[in-house]
Parts: C-alpha cells; structure tokens; sequence
C-alpha cells in the first residue's frame, strides 16, 4: 500500500525527471558505467556549463540516484542501480494502482487501497 511518503517520493522523482538534460545525464552515465565521468567531462559531452552540469546532478543526486567520488580537484559521478532499481518498483506500485478500476462504487471503508486513495484527495 502507499502513503503519503510514498507519494512524495515519486513526485520528487517524476520532478527530477522532468527535464531533458537530467535523462540525458542518467542516459550518459548509463551507457559510460565503466568510465569515469566528471562534473567536466559530462558538461562537455552534453554541451552545457559545468555550473549547470553540478545542478542538474546534484538534484538527480538529491533523490538517490547518484553518488559522486571525489578525488582532488575532480568529483566523478555514478549511478546507484540498487537505488535506481528501488524507485523503479515504487513506480511500478504506484502505476499498478493508480490504474487499476475501483469496483467497489464508492465503498472506500471496504477497499484494500483506502490509504492510497486517501493520500491523494
């Protein structure tokens, strides 16, 4: 069942989802796991500023998905495939029940879902 934590959990990763750039850096760090990649190095892969590279990662770093290595003066970034893979069936929960139909014709009190729905009023 998901509560309101849940919920808050896959709105901060939809939100970090939400932009172009930050899929393209989950994208280059995906396809480049055996390589080192720095705050530089992928800023110059994707064509943008380091100061822009350090923001969008860090926001992908804030929901877990990343995690970084520094070694003076570069900091290197990685992907956390457990963490990834966790939020991956948190989302496949919440999309198993957001579209499942509700036979039950506004008899919440008898639903196995109540709190779900009840989160999201």
């Amino acid at each position: 069942m998901m509560f309101q934590t849940e919920l808050a959990k896959i709105a901060d990763i939809f939100k970090a989802f939400a932009d172009p750039t930050r899929l393209r850096l989950i994208r280059l760090l995906a396809s480049n796991m055996e390589e080192k990649l720095s705050v530089s190095d992928l800023a110059k892969k994707l064509s943008i500023t380091q100061p822009a590279a350090t923001q969008h990662l860090n926001i992908l770093k804030n929901i877990g998905i990343l995690y970084s290595n520094k070694e003076r003066p570069r900091i290197f970034y990685y992907l956390n495939l457990d963490e990834l893979k966790k939020q991956k069936t948190l989302l496949d929960q919440f999309y198993d029940l957001a579209f499942t139909k509700c036979d039950l014709e506004g008899q919440c009190e008898t639903c196995q879902n109540r709190e779900f729905c009840d989160s999201i009023k």
